[in-house]
């Protein structure tokens, strides 16, 4: 199932918090809506649901419009973030619950309910409640609750923020399997960068009520379309670094040509030398942890992040920062991405 935004806008009293925004999400993939809190993203996944009507605008699904739908006609299954189960019903009776309540035959809604049991991997835990059970037990109750009826969309609004670091880890490769299985057109709301980038097929920035960008996560996180987006995307930071800093070599060819902002990722520093180098900064600290080292690098006020280079140097060096000018970003006095033309210059 395909869904398209068209100028949609949303208010609640005098607050805009949609902004005439437009999209298309694919049919049968798994889109993240990523982005600081109160920036719009679960506001758009209500929206979806039909649990909130926009101020303005209109919402398809697929060729049908679907902007003044009834929420339980629209054919969606919704996750939530505290899950929502009935804490008096058993695993196998909040499976069941919304089959029955559809009115759907004894035998199939009992069949149905072994298979998203199946799929989401607690057969056996059909006879428990959910107080028996762990936080991720509990999630996967809740996304076979959502798929039972087999939704055309499935919609999670944060579903990962209640778990430890490491279930986090293992619901959102569970989710991703799950959504390959079915090959249900899935939206996972989150504020978490790693959990967008890592399993979704495409995600999509929102700040203040507007999309900042819509795009596979590769191309997300090396070709931002703004300077929101690439602080956003990545840790450590990205280094951004303006025109009149003080850090610049005066000397360097990419001064030749217009742009008021560059953006450097840690990784992407190389150690250079005073004869050609973009930035000169000195080591404040070298962490070290297991196989990541981390350099911070200050000149005056300014701070520079680098990670992955030889860890000889010591607090206190003087280091001389190159950078592939393929890798520099950069981006004009509006924050907007600008066209990368380094390539073409003589160093």
């Amino acid at each position: 199932m395909q869904v398209r935004f068209d100028d949609i806008s949303m208010k609640f009293g005098n607050k805009l918090v949609l902004n005439h925004i437009n999209f298309t999400l694919p049919s049968h993939h798994l889109i993240s809506f990523l982005g600081p809190s109160g920036c719009g993203k679960s506001t758009t996944l209500y929206l979806i649901s039909g649990l909130l009507n926009p101020s303005s605008g209109k919402i398809f699904f697929d060729e049908k419009d679907v902007t003044s739908s009834d929420p339980v006609k629209r054919g969606v299954g919704l996750v939530f973030q505290n899950y929502a189960l009935y804490p008096h019903m058993t695993v196998k009776e909040n499976i069941l619950f919304p089959l029955k309540m559809a009115k759907m035959d004894r035998k199939t809604r009992h069949q149905r309910t072994e298979e998203m049991a199946e799929l989401t991997r607690i057969a056996d835990q059909l006879d428990k409640y959910p107080r028996q059970l762990s936080g991720g037990q509990q999630q996967r109750v809740a996304i076979s609750r959502a798929l039972a009826k087999e939704p055309k969309i499935l919609l999670m609004d944060e579903p990962l923020s209640n778990l430890d670091a490491r279930l986090r880890i293992e619901m959102r490769e569970e989710i991703r399997r799950i959504q390959q299985e079915t090959g249900i057109t899935t939206v996972f709301v989150t504020h978490d960068q790693e959990e967008a980038l890592s399993i979704a097929d495409q995600v999509m920035v929102l700040e203040a009520g507007h999309i900042q960008q819509i795009s596979d996560p590769i191309s997300l996180y090396q070709k931002p379309n703004n300077q929101f987006v690439a602080r956003f995307i990545g840790s450590p930071v990205i280094n951004m670094i303006n025109r009149n800093s003080q850090a610049l070599n005066s000397n360097h060819p990419i001064l030749q040509i217009e742009w008021e902002n560059l953006g450097v990722r840690s990784e992407d520093f190389m150690v250079g030398n005073q004869n050609y180098y973009l930035v000169e900064a000195q080591i404040e600290r070298v962490n070290i942890v297991g196989k990541d080292i981390t350099v911070t690098c200050s000149n005056g006020k300014e701070q520079f992040i680098v990670s992955d280079i030889d860890p000889q140097f010591n607090e206190g060096d003087k280091l001389y920062l190159d950078v592939n000018p393929e890798k520099i970003h950069l981006f004009n006095e509006v924050g907007k991405r600008l066209d990368n033309t380094l390539g073409d210059l003589d160093e």
